[in-house]
């Protein structure tokens, strides 16, 4: 796909969100060129894996081994920590909001909002 074009994006996603539409919620999450394949257990895992390289293979997508994990309990998606308990914030994101010095201006209030509005 070319990516000179301005609609790119949301055309990516749009794709990959008909690609995987059937999975989505259920055994994948999906955001642009991220894939999450979740399970309850690992036999389990192990089938939504072959599901989600069947679908893969059929499409013709390419994966970079580089950016792969596989098998691990816990990780980072999209600037949060997802785990089994749920999904979390990244202390470090948090850390960097409680280090801020306070808002004088206007327009520093709010870019803290949208900071604390992120959270």
């Amino acid at each position: 796909m070319p990516f000179g074009l301005k609609n790119v994006g949301a055309t990516y996603q749009r794709a990959m969100t008909r690609i995987f539409d059937d999975l989505i919620h259920k055994h994948v999450e999906c955001y642009v060129d991220d894939l999450v394949v979740k399970s309850k257990d690992q036999h389990g895992h192990v089938n939504d894996l072959k599901i989600v390289f069947e679908r893969i293979r059929k499409f013709n997508l390419k994966m970079n081994p580089l950016k792969c994990a596989f098998g691990v309990s816990s990780g980072k998606f999209l600037g949060f920590i997802v785990r089994h308990r749920g999904i979390e914030i990244d202390p470090d994101k948090i850390q960097a909001i409680v280090e801020m010095p306070p808002p004088k201006t206007l327009r520093q209030l709010r870019s803290l909002q949208g900071r604390l509005a992120y959270i």
